[in-house]
């Protein structure tokens, strides 16, 4: 479950289906997230291990810090069967045998047991052995595009189906059981305690139990709580200790099917204690018939600080929930009334590209799938305090920002790592990938995400300090340029941007860049003018920063000799394919923004920029086949990148690319890859790994960097992407295919797909932001259509295209 409130992580160990592909869970574990949202199950390859699987295990409530603790009695759920007054069955949900809470029935088969997943919603089926009774929980997050309430709300839905295939009536009960906290130390500090709640609010009523966590530092409460109907009993236990065998609670259930439900709140625990709730729903299913209980989760921590402890932030939801920390029932009412329409608004979105017989099924699981970073990438989504002011109090010279621009205001500031690994929010040269999510799905984040990097790029921070690759030191922030990522959450993200501390990110070549681009599609895709307007300025700011970078004024950007881009680990000297061709891209939406603003003069400046860049470009870079890696004349420059389209890409994900607005002939893009495909793809592998970074002329990985032999599985989609945009579908599904089957069935890392593999299956950085680039492939698929659609309309065939597109490029 995510929500940009927080997260934590569950396990259960069962079986395991990725739309369409099905599996046997081994270890499956269930995520849980807090503030974003996402309810969904996390599975691996691995045998079962104890504490891994059954419960909670991966936790992030404080925003950004991640830490994996299995807690025992958050062992998702058991289940009771009775008949004609005796209990013939009860069994936790789990494949698990603990060393600890020995009083409780574990090791469910994982033989009996089905996973399913489509995020934002997941379905485990349970095939009771013996009973001829089977159970499926549904479970359902309200991550819903272009809604910005219930989206951020910290909640998530339990549904569970039960089927009686027996000809006599059984009484089933659902017991599902929480610890107060997440396995962390704070947990014996003392102090938390339970009280459960009944809440009643036109003509729906639910009930549960509060579990009050009560650190010195972001408080919050869990809640555990079901719906309540005329057919259902609910009960519950409002505090047992996790030690020991817990035979008490356990006995507690299987006696009557329900709980002892005391009243009034549990004391505070001692230090060194911890406490637990628990919850059970009952009724009654008849023979040869099916019935239904609904729970909830919900977790209140309103106010957040980061590790500086700095300033207070105050989390989105509380928007419509108040920020008392008093609104887990009024949340789990929310979401047990509401879950309904989240279900119809989550089918209406996907249904098209379900029903879409020309996509393959792997296609549909990794698109849907790969969102569940959105929410589980270290996720805070914030409201703009009122003291703050984005611009920095600082303008340029033609202009600049609002000091509150009314997009933040209004929707607020939103923040995801790099990689649950990679602790930087906001990471610019990966965003740049990641954003086709945002932008698609939730465009008003990603225009606050760009107002935010806005407002930090006429800033700067003339701290001094050490960058461990040069060894030299340098200031934390240049004024004019774009900031690697906005800061740390052990710091005090926004306030203290540049924890990156690797290289001196102020000459990276490809940042500003990344920028400009993502600014004119943003435009393209939202049609929101203020926006161009605000940010026009600031992209001539950036713009006229990178200009440095041309040293012989040949209108071509040249890199420094150091791995000065987001492939920071390989060395780039002189004009190269990747931050050229970005070069070239931002050059041409330059021209087209200064049209849109009607500013002659800029556009005679970047126009003439781009064509004499153009013919450098050419000139240096091109050799019959594809554009060099770079043109140092080192013997290892002539390797074929995979991702040396990158700036071609966003042209086409921004409506160019064609015409006036063109850097790249087609036919060299077309042919360049082509040659990605048969030497990247298809010669790397077996042609089932997707895209190596670096390949050799002669077909063999460029072994010459950590990073040239890798597998980036975000680059690897834009590449589908812009193989898409040319025509090249077959292509491009194939192409990204090979990283969605190592990752999610080889590998074994569904819902943690890492920066990178190499082909001996070695990985980096598990739960990466790029991946989420798949989105880039939807919109690439989204034109793709429209253009089909309109030359069937106008009777114009692949070939006339074809002889245009050679008058162009020859003209």
């Amino acid at each position: 479950f995510v929500s940009s409130s927080g997260c934590f992580v569950g396990c259960i160990n069962e079986h395991k289906r990725l739309n369409g592909t099905e599996h046997r869970i081994t270890s499956l574990m269930l995520l849980l997230v807090v503030d974003t949202k996402v309810l969904h199950l996390v599975e691996s390859e691995e045998e079962p291990s104890p504490g891994v699987g059954g419960g909670f295990c991966r936790w992030q409530l404080n925003p950004g810090m991640y830490h994996y603790k299995t807690v025992p009695a958050n062992r998702y759920f058991t289940v009771c069967l009775r008949r004609a007054g005796q209990t013939v069955y009860q069994q936790v949900l789990s494949v698990e045998r603990p060393p600890t809470l020995q009083g409780w029935n574990w090791g469910y088969c994982g033989e009996y047991a089905f996973y399913h997943a489509l995020y934002p919603r997941a379905w485990t089926v349970y095939h009771l052995p013996g009973q001829d009774v089977t159970l499926t929980c549904r479970q359902v997050s309200p991550v819903i595009p272009h809604d910005y309430q219930d989206s951020s709300l910290p909640v998530a839905v339990f549904l569970w189906d039960i089927e009686n295939k027996n000809d006599y009536d059984l009484e089933v009960s659902i017991m599902f059981t929480m610890v107060n906290g997440s396995g962390h130390k704070d947990d014996k500090s003392g102090g938390h305690w339970n009280e459960p709640f009944h809440l009643e609010k036109d003509g729906d009523a639910v009930s549960g139990v509060l579990l009050h966590h009560c650190p010195a530092v972001n408080p919050y409460t869990l809640c555990i709580a079901a719906r309540e109907k005329a057919d259902r009993e609910v009960s519950h236990q409002t505090a047992f200790s996790p030690k020991g065998t817990c035979s008490a609670l356990w006995n507690d259930l299987i006696t009557d099917g329900r709980l002892d439900s005391p009243t009034g709140s549990s004391p505070p625990t001692a230090k060194g204690d911890k406490v637990a709730a628990a919850l059970a729903v009952g009724c009654t299913v008849p023979a040869q018939s099916h019935n239904m209980l609904e729970f909830c989760l919900a977790w209140d921590m309103p106010k957040i600080t980061f590790g500086s402890r700095e300033r207070e932030h105050i989390r989105r939801y509380t928007r419509y929930f108040g920020a008392r920390g008093a609104a887990s029932p009024a949340l789990s009412h929310y979401a047990l009334t509401h879950y309904r329409q989240w279900e119809k608004s989550i089918e209406e979105w996907q249904r098209p590209i379900l029903q879409d017989s020309s996509l393959p099924s792997w296609y549909k699981s990794a698109l849907f799938n790969e969102l569940y970073f959105i929410v589980d990438g270290g996720t805070v989504w914030t409201e703009l305090p009122e003291d703050a002011d984005v611009s920095g109090g600082l303008r340029s010279e033609n202009g600049g920002l609002p000091a509150q621009p009314a997009v933040i205001k209004e929707y607020g500031r939103f923040a995801y790592l790099e990689g649950q690994e990679y602790r930087m929010y906001n990471t610019y040269d990966v965003h740049f990938y990641a954003s086709f999510a945002l932008i698609m799905l939730w465009p008003k984040l990603a225009l606050s995400v760009q107002y935010d990097i806005a407002g930090s790029v006429v800033q700067q921070d003339p701290t001094e300090r050490l960058h461990l690759m040069s060894g030299r030191c340098s200031p934390v922030k240049t004024r004019n340029v774009v900031p690697h990522d906005i800061g740390d959450p052990d710091d005090e993200p926004w306030q203290r941007v540049n924890a990156y501390l690797i290289h001196d990110t102020a000459d990276w070549k490809d940042l500003n860049l990344k920028f400009v681009l993502q600014v004119y599609r943003d435009f393209h895709l939202t049609q929101d003018r203020q926006y161009l307007q605000d940010m026009w300025p600031i992209c001539q700011a950036v713009m006229e920063s990178e200009m440095k970078f041309d040293l012989d004024g040949d209108g071509l950007i040249e890199n420094s000799g150091y791995a000065d881009q987001t492939y920071d680990g390989w060395t780039v000297t002189g004009p190269s394919a990747y931050c050229g061709g970005l070069w070239l891209a931002s050059l041409c939406v330059m021209c087209k923004m200064a049209i849109l603003l009607d500013n002659k003069e800029m556009y005679q400046l970047y126009r003439s920029t781009l064509d004499k860049g153009s013919t450098a470009f050419d000139k240096l870079l091109w050799n019959g086949k594809y554009y060099n890696y770079d043109s140092s004349g080192r013997d290892l420059s002539n390797s074929v990148m995979s991702d040396q389209c990158a700036g071609h890409w966003f042209l086409r994900a921004s409506g160019l690319g064609d015409g006036e607005f063109k850097a790249f002939p087609q036919e060299k893009i077309r042919s360049a890859l082509k040659s990605v495909y048969e030497l990247n793809v298809m010669s790397f592998a077996g042609g089932h790994m997707g895209a190596v970074n670096g390949m050799r002329p002669e077909g063999v990985p460029d072994r010459s960097s950590v990073q040239s032999d890798e597998v980036w599985i975000g680059v690897v989609y834009g590449l589908a992407a812009t193989m898409i945009h040319e025509g090249m579908l077959t292509e491009g599904l194939r192409t990204a295919e090979g990283c969605y089957r190592t990752v999610w069935e080889q590998l074994g890392m569904a819902f943690q797909t890492p920066e990178a593999y190499c082909e001996k299956s070695i990985y980096r950085s598990l739960a990466y932001m790029r991946p989420l680039s798949i989105w880039a492939m939807q919109l690439a698929l989204n034109a793709s259509q429209r253009d089909q659609t309109t030359l069937a309309s106008t009777g114009t065939t692949d070939q006339d295209q074809a002889v245009q597109a050679q008058k162009e490029d020859q003209s």
